[in-house]
């Protein structure tokens, strides 16, 4: 295993390497073995602390990076906004500095505002690890989608991946579209005009409108859920209409090969943005994203908090 990551905080993909994507996804593939044994603790991260600040709602992101820092056998604890000083007017930086007081080691954050993580890593020697912030970006959503697709074709390089649904209000797409395209996939963006809008060619992917073309000769479909809450304005006429001409449904999967895989963040709106039915495909890896996103964050709380490792023995 190559050394540790050269940087304290994992804010995003957009300005991370392509060299320090393989090392994260190479050492997750290293902690999904541990997560297969018996006994599945390992005292990586013994005598360490991790935050969570997770100021809007989450389960898998949420359960997945607790677990893991346990896997790790890190302590943590939990800042909320419904249970700490913030409503008492305390602003979030003030949370942040009065707890890194105490002696934190990293700070997982989940917050409404883009660009939140960056800020607070200014003002803290703790690792920053972002969860989501905003529409801005989600780094470690992104990164067990990649090891999904490196585990089933074992490269990432020259596969035609195709994100579909609401991707203008997409952290995960953004990061999604950052990470793939800098370990050579080629990426397409599929949607109604305006939750796709042309913009995001500027960043290298391709963008469709018409789902047979989006479809044709693709590897990966991964669906983006409909994000009911961030839509301020109608985006498209109705749900019906969504679904008929941009959702994805088991007849759309079984008109391509038979190796391709269907990837969904979660959580599915189920009947808008994909058919309930589409569990049944044989390539559906929704519930292995999950898996593997346990072992993603082991992989980034090993490399940020205990530092370069000279030899792989405290993993083995």
């Amino acid at each position: 295993m190559q050394k540790g990551l050269r940087r304290k905080d994992l804010l995003g993909l957009k300005d991370i390497t392509k060299e320090e994507i393989e090392l994260l996804l190479e050492t997750a593939f290293s902690m999904k073995e541990v997560l297969k044994r018996p006994i599945k603790k390992i005292p990586t991260l013994r005598g360490k602390t991790i935050c969570f600040m997770f100021f809007e709602p989450s389960t898998r992101t949420r359960s997945s990076f607790e677990l893991a820092a346990k896997r790790l056998s890190a302590d943590t604890i939990n800042v909320s906004s419904s249970q700490s000083a913030l409503l008492k007017g305390e602003t979030v930086l003030d949370t942040l500095l009065n707890v890194d007081a105490m002696g934190i080691d990293a700070f997982v954050i989940r917050h409404a505002s883009s660009g939140l993580p960056h800020f607070l890593s200014r003002h803290t020697n703790a690792s920053i690890i972002n969860a989501g912030d905003g529409m801005h970006e989600h780094p470690t959503q992104a990164l067990l989608d990649m090891m999904t697709i490196k585990e089933k074709f074992g490269k990432i390089e020259g596969l035609n991946v195709l994100i579909a649904g609401d991707v203008r209000h997409s952290r995960v797409a953004r990061s999604n579209i950052y990470g793939l395209l800098k370990m050579g996939a080629h990426v397409r963006l599929f949607g109604p005009p305006p939750l796709v809008p042309r913009e995001f060619e500027k960043l290298g992917a391709r963008v469709f409108y018409d789902k047979n073309k989006a479809l044709d000769g693709v590897d990966v479909v991964m669906g983006l859920r409909i994000q009911k809450e961030r839509l301020k304005e109608s985006f498209f006429p109705s749900i019906r209409e969504y679904r008929k001409f941009f959702a994805i449904t088991p007849d759309d999967i079984e008109k391509l090969s038979d190796n391709v895989l269907l990837m969904h963040p979660g959580p599915v709106n189920w009947g808008v943005e994909m058919d309930y039915d589409i569990m049944k495909v044989k390539n559906n890896v929704i519930l292995e994203q999950v898996t593997n996103g346990v072992a993603v964050r082991m992989s980034v709380l090993y490399h940020l908090i205990s530092g370069e490792r000279d030899n792989e023995e405290d993993i083995n």
